[in-house]
């Protein structure tokens, strides 16, 4: 599984400002909810696609990061949650079930054209 670990505040700007060049994708992850741990599992290969950069955050130990993601890009908090960010902006994003591998291929598709 290829991703970094979102844990400050710097890492968050440095995802923005990578966004300008190719797109970000943030794995909001509650190491205490089943749900969130299924889903991960789900999506783990997911982290391997070459056309952006994987995130995770880890919720328990960094909410304050998953506030100031909502804060800066207007997208209501939800635990498990995947967005993808490009060109600074939220360009997608899921939560719970929703959260399926077919989309989030689909969206990067539409971005990376």
């Amino acid at each position: 599984m290829a991703h970094k670990e979102l844990t400050s505040s710097t890492a968050l700007n440095d995802i923005l400002t990578e966004s300008l060049l190719k797109p970000q994708v943030i794995f909001k992850h509650s190491t205490r909810c089943f749900i969130s741990s299924r889903v991960l599992k789900n999506t783990e290969n997911c982290f391997d696609d070459p056309r952006a950069d994987w995130h995770l955050l880890d919720l328990i130990a960094y909410r304050n990061l998953s506030n100031d993601i909502e804060n800066i890009l207007k997208v209501t908090h939800q635990s498990p949650q995947i967005i993808i960010v490009y060109k600074g902006d939220a360009l997608y994003d899921a939560s719970h079930e929703q959260i399926q591998p077919e989309a989030i291929f689909n969206k990067l598709d539409s971005i990376t054209k």
